[in-house]
């Protein structure tokens, strides 16, 4: 007879696998009596799972939510992507900070059999990420109370300090957030101004429910918003560059949170990127990797020249240059 620690990771992993499950079928399928099913039942809610029941001869068990985190079962590739996953969220800051992430990381790996443990170090070996933007960081418990009021549909007062420092207090309706791979921004509706608006989630500083319900009527697209906020932003010099590619190709070479896409016929788009000088668009361009023509401004089309030639320059290595003919 196998042991009551296993037998009760044994139910666990049964409950999990179908909507419900009959006391019945969850005896034979373990080898037990009706009465040993309802006392492992007990036994895993004492340890903080939610496991609901359904009254009458055909009722039956289900998983619900729990009082308090359990002990989790995950086979050999659950372990390993939720490892995975987590080593992501720590390096990516998708979570906000990465404290959480790495913690929750450090005490999985203690407790992963050395096979699984292995793959993993196969993994960080093989792995690389380029450095994360500077910047002011986010919270993970922020973005859960975001994430919480959007999930409620509670009107709510938001602390924020804009892109200069300067502190506000606004009311707003909450829709939802959105991560950029760079940064989260929080959607939501600006009841003072009826409008709505992108708020970078870094930058608030409070989040106070006021406990009001709001409907939101008609609600925009928050990816659509957020990425027209951030190409919106006003630059010193703009570039109108032709790409060779239809819209869907384009789009993927130069988001649509830096650029305004518009098609040029079925198989061309033209594009046009904000920057702080010629200098800065022409590296950004080059690093495309990809044939364009500078349609404007005549200062970017010149950089960019400039930076091709310098680079042509650079690898033609010791090669010899051809000297200009003498005269005989």
């Amino acid at each position: 007879m196998i042991s009551t620690s296993a037998r009760l990771l044994r139910l666990v992993s049964l409950l999990s696998t179908r909507p419900a499950w009959t006391c019945r079928e969850l005896a034979e399928r373990m080898a037990v009596t009706d009465r040993t099913v309802r006392r492992d039942i007990a036994r895993l809610r004492e340890l903080g799972y939610g496991i609901e029941s359904d009254p009458g001869p055909w009722g039956g068990y289900h998983l619900g939510g729990g009082t308090r985190v359990p002990p989790l079962i995950l086979d050999d590739e659950e372990a390993l992507a939720v490892a995975v996953a987590l080593r992501e969220a720590a390096l990516s800051g998708v979570l906000g900070g990465d404290q959480a992430a790495l913690s929750a990381l450090l005490k999985l790996r203690a407790v992963l059999p050395p096979r699984i443990a292995d793959r993993l170090s196969e993994m960080d070996a093989t792995f690389v990420h380029t450095p994360r933007p500077e910047g002011r960081r986010i919270s993970s418990g922020m973005l859960l109370e975001l994430a919480s009021v959007c999930r409620r549909g509670e009107r709510t007062r938001l602390s924020y300090r804009d892109h200069a420092g300067r502190a506000t207090v606004r009311d707003v309706d909450p829709y939802r957030l959105v991560f950029t791979g760079l940064r989260w921004y929080f959607v939501a509706r600006d009841v003072a101004r009826d409008q709505w608006r992108t708020f970078r989630a870094d930058r608030v500083v409070q989040v106070q429910p006021t406990g009001q319900p709001v409907e939101l009527l008609d609600p925009p697209d928050p990816v659509l918003l957020v990425s027209r906020g951030i190409a919106g932003v006003v630059y010193p010099l703009y570039a109108t560059v032709r790409l060779p590619h239809p819209m869907d190709r384009a789009l993927r070479l130069i988001p649509p949170t830096i650029g305004a896409h518009r098609p040029d016929g079925p198989d061309a788009t033209v594009v046009e990127i904000g920057g702080n000088d010629a200098g800065q668009l022409a590296d950004y361009l080059l690093g495309l990797g990809t044939t364009l023509r500078v349609l404007s401004p005549d200062d970017v089309r010149e950089a960019l020249l400039r930076r091709t030639r310098d680079l042509f320059e650079d690898n033609r290595g010791d090669q010899p240059r051809p000297q200009p003919s003498q005269p005989p």
